[in-house]
C-alpha cells in the first residue's frame, strides 16, 4: 500500500456519508422527541431466531416476530434443558432498536427441515437430528451444519437437503419474512418507540476460528439474498466486494455495514494486515464498528491473573469475561466436561494478540505510520448473540441463557459457566429512526456496555476546564471538538487536546436495581517514532472499591459509588505530532455475576466456606429429579486458581475511540 490511498478512502467515505444523510421514508412521522445534541439509544444488533440452524436444533421456537416482541417488553416462551417449552422470559425493560441476524447461509435448508413430512428434504438425516430433543443428537447435528458451512476445515458445500428440496426458493421466502417482520415492528409513528433493521449473519470460520460478521442494512433496500460463504468462497474481502457491487454501488439506494464479532475467538485471523489497497478501503468503509462484548466473551484486552501477564497489556481489569480458549470450540462442553480438544484453555504465550481490540487499534496506528492509512479505525458496540430470540436480554439477573435448550435452566451453569449474558449497543443519534441510528453507527458515535445502561459521553477538543458546569456543555463539546468515534485533527503547534467525559449511572428498575458508578478511566494507545506501540490506563474520576462490594448472602450492592461523574482531562504525556487514540471505560461498583445468582438460587453460595458441601447436596437433589452429572460443583470455582473467574464483576461501558490525526 502507499500513502495515496488515504485520499481515495476519504473521498469514498464522504460519498457513503452523503448516502447516509438521505431523508427518512416519506411515511415516517417526525419524532415527537429529538435533540440536536443527540440522545442515547440502547439496542441489540446480534439476534438469532428459529431461522438459524443452531437455534432451530436447540428447540427454540420463536421467529423474528417473537424476537421483536421480547425486545419491546412482551413475554415469550423458551425451551427448558429437555426441549419442553416451559420457560417464560421477559426483558427487564424494552430496548430502543434491534436487528435479527439469522445465519444467512442456511435459511433455505432450515426452512425445509422445518416444513412437513410430505417434503423429501424433511427426512434427511441432518433434518431428523436437528428436530430431535436429545442433547447428544442435537450436538452431532450442529457438527454436520458447521462442516457443511466450512467451519471445520473443509470447503463449504451444500448438503443433501438442497438436493431434495429447493433451497433458494425457501431462502427467498424466509428472507422476505425477515424483512416483513422488521417492517411490522418498526414504529414509524411520532412515538418512535422502536426501530428495526434488516440484517443477517455472515458466518465464516477456519478450523473453528471465528470470522463472523453481522450485516446490517440501513433501510428497506437489501440484497436479493444474504451473501454467504457459499457465494464468497469463504473470503471476507470477497464479502466486502459483493456488498459493494450488490448494495452500495447499486442504483437501488441500498446502504449496509458489516460488524465483526468475537475477535476473541478468531485465532488471530479476524484482523490481518490488508493485502491490497482495496481491502484497506473496504474495511474502513464497510466495517466502522466491532462488537466488543457478547455472550461468548469480551474482546477489549486480556490479562491472566495467575500468570500476572497480559496479552501486550498490564491492565488487570482485562480479566473481565474472558473465554479460556480462542475459538468456537469453547462451546464444546457437555455434561460439565469439555469434549473438544480445541476448546481447552489457551495459555498467554499461545493467545494471539490481535484477538484483542486494544492491540488491533494500536497496530492500526503503526500501519498508518507505515502506509498513510489506518485500516483498524473501528468503534465499539456490544450485543447478545442470543440464539433464544431474547433481544437485548443482557441482564445478570433473570438470565435465561442464549442457546436454547443447550444452556437452558441447569445446563447454563453446568456447560456454559464461562459464558455471560452479553452486552448492548448504544448509539448517540438525533432520534430513534433508521437514518439517524445508521448514521451514528457509520460515524462510530457509539459505545458498548456489558449489559447495563449507563449514559456516557466522550469528546476531544479545545475545551475549558469548567465545561462540566456549563448549561450548554454539549453544544460547546460538539462545536469545539469531536465526539466518540471521531478523528481530531491537530497540527504540531496545537496545544494538548482536552477530553470531556461524563457518565450517569444506570437507573435500573424497581425489580432490578442497578449499581452506581465506581470510576471512569481513559485508555490511551500510541505509536512512537520507531513504530513501537504503547498503551496507558488512567483513572480520571472515582476510585477502586475497597472490599468485596456486595453482601455475601443477598448479593445486594454495598459500595456507595456515584450517581454521575464528569471532568475535563488533559493528557500530561501528550507529545505534539504523536499518533494516538483514546477511549473511556466506565466501571460500576461490584455486583454478583449471573452464575453467582443462579448458584445461590439453589442454595449453593460461591462465597461460602461450605460451598462444596452445598454443591453436593444440590447435585443429589438434581440427580434425584432426573438431571445428570455434576451440575453445581462449578459454582465453587476458586478465583485464586482460575485466571479469569470471579463471583463478582464490575459491569462496564467502553466508548468508541477518538483518534488524533496530525497535519504536518
Amino acid at each position: 500500500m502507499t500513502k495515496t490511498i488515504k485520499h481515495a478512502a476519504a473521498a469514498s467515505v464522504m460519498t457513503l456519508g452523503m448516502l447516509s444523510g438521505l431523508s427518512a421514508q416519506a411515511n415516517e412521522a417526525p419524532c415527537a422527541v429529538s435533540s440536536d445534541t443527540k440522545l442515547p439509544f440502547f439496542g441489540d444488533l446480534h439476534i438469532h431466531t428459529r431461522y438459524s440452524f443452531d437455534s432451530f436444533l436447540s428447540n427454540q421456537k420463536n421467529d423474528p416476530d417473537g424476537a421483536y416482541e421480547y425486545a419491546k417488553g412482551e413475554v415469550i416462551t423458551l425451551p427448558d434443558a429437555y426441549g419442553e417449552q416451559t420457560v417464560s422470559a421477559q426483558i427487564d425493560r424494552p430496548i430502543d432498536f434491534a436487528a435479527v441476524t439469522d445465519h444467512g447461509q442456511f435459511l433455505g435448508e432450515v426452512a425445509l427441515c422445518d416444513s412437513d413430512w410430505t417434503q423429501a428434504a424433511w427426512w434427511t438425516p441432518v433434518c431428523l437430528m436437528s428436530r430431535a430433543q436429545n442433547l447428544w443428537v442435537q450436538l452431532y447435528a450442529a457438527s454436520l451444519w458447521t462442516v457443511s458451512g466450512g467451519m471445520e476445515g473443509e470447503a463449504p458445500e451444500r448438503g443433501i437437503v438442497c438436493s431434495l428440496g429447493d433451497c433458494e426458493e425457501n431462502a427467498l421466502s424466509v428472507w422476505d419474512d425477515i424483512q416483513q417482520a422488521a417492517e411490522r415492528h418498526y414504529d414509524r409513528s411520532e412515538d418512535c418507540s422502536f426501530t428495526t433493521f434488516v440484517g443477517y449473519e455472515y458466518t465464516q470460520g477456519q478450523e473453528m476460528a471465528n470470522l463472523h460478521r453481522n450485516v446490517i442494512f440501513k433501510g428497506e433496500e437489501v440484497t436479493r439474498l444474504p451473501i454467504s460463504v457459499f457465494d464468497t468462497d469463504s473470503s471476507v474481502p470477497e464479502l466486502w466486494r459483493q456488498l459493494r457491487t450488490q448494495c452500495l454501488e447499486s442504483d437501488s439506494g441500498c446502504d449496509v455495514l458489516a460488524i465483526p464479532h468475537n475477535p476473541n475467538l478468531g485465532g488471530g485471523l479476524m484482523f490481518p494486515d490488508p493485502a491490497t489497497e482495496e481491502e484497506a478501503i473496504n474495511r474502513l468503509e464497510i466495517e466502522p464498528l466491532v462488537e466488543l462484548v457478547q455472550h461468548k466473551g469480551a474482546s477489549e484486552c486480556r490479562f491472566d491473573r495467575l500468570a500476572g501477564v497480559g496479552i501486550d497489556t498490564e491492565d488487570e481489569l482485562c480479566d473481565f469475561e474472558q473465554i479460556p480458549s480462542d475459538n468456537l470450540a469453547m462451546l464444546g462442553s457437555v455434561k460439565g466436561k469439555m469434549r473438544s480438544e480445541a476448546g481447552l484453555a489457551v495459555g498467554v504465550d499461545k493467545f494471539h494478540r490481535r484477538n484483542m481490540m486494544r492491540n488491533v487499534l494500536k497496530d492500526g496506528l503503526a500501519l498508518e505510520q507505515e502506509t498513510g492509512v489506518n485500516p483498524f479505525r473501528q468503534g465499539f458496540i456490544g450485543s447478545t448473540d442470543t440464539h433464544t430470540a431474547t433481544s437485548g436480554g443482557a441482564m445478570e439477573k433473570n438470565y435465561v441463557g442464549h442457546l436454547g435448550s443447550r444452556d437452558a435452566t441447569f445446563r447454563n451453569i453446568q456447560d456454559h459457566f464461562v459464558s455471560n449474558p452479553g452486552g448492548l449497543a448504544v448509539v448517540w443519534a438525533e432520534e430513534n429512526r433508521r437514518d439517524a441510528i445508521f448514521e451514528a453507527m457509520r460515524n462510530r458515535e457509539t459505545y458498548a456496555t456489558s449489559g447495563t445502561r449507563p449514559i456516557v459521553r466522550f469528546f476531544a477538543g479545545d475545551y475549558e476546564t469548567d465545561l462540566c458546569d456549563e448549561p450548554d456543555a454539549l453544544d460547546q463539546a460538539y462545536a469545539s471538538g469531536v465526539p466518540m468515534g471521531g478523528v481530531l485533527e491537530r497540527t504540531e503547534g496545537d496545544a494538548a487536546p482536552r477530553f470531556f467525559v461524563s457518565a450517569q449511572r444506570d437507573q435500573g428498575t424497581d425489580l432490578h436495581p442497578a449499581n452506581p458508578l465506581e470510576r471512569v478511566q481513559i485508555i490511551k494507545g500510541w505509536v512512537d517514532e520507531n513504530g513501537a506501540t504503547h498503551e496507558r490506563v488512567v483513572d480520571v474520576l472515582g476510585s477502586k472499591t475497597q472490599g468485596l462490594g456486595v453482601d455475601m448472602n443477598s448479593c445486594a450492592a454495598t459500595a456507595p459509588g456515584h450517581a454521575s461523574l464528569c471532568t475535563v482531562w488533559e493528557d500530561p504525556t501528550y507529545r505534539p505530532g504523536e499518533s494516538a487514540f483514546y477511549y473511556a471505560r466506565v466501571l460500576e461498583t461490584p455486583s454478583c455475576r449471573w452464575s453467582t445468582l443462579q448458584c445461590q438460587a439453589v442454595d449453593v453460595n460461591p462465597f461460602s466456606e461450605s460451598c462444596a458441601a452445598e454443591a453436593d447436596a444440590a447435585n443429589l437433589l438434581a440427580n434425584e429429579n432426573g438431571d445428570s452429572g455434576d451440575i453445581y460443583g462449578v459454582c465453587c470455582t476458586n478465583p485464586e486458581t482460575d485466571p479469569f473467574y470471579s463471583p463478582t464483576i464490575r459491569e462496564r461501558a467502553w466508548t468508541s475511540p477518538i483518534w488524533l490525526s496530525t497535519t504536518r
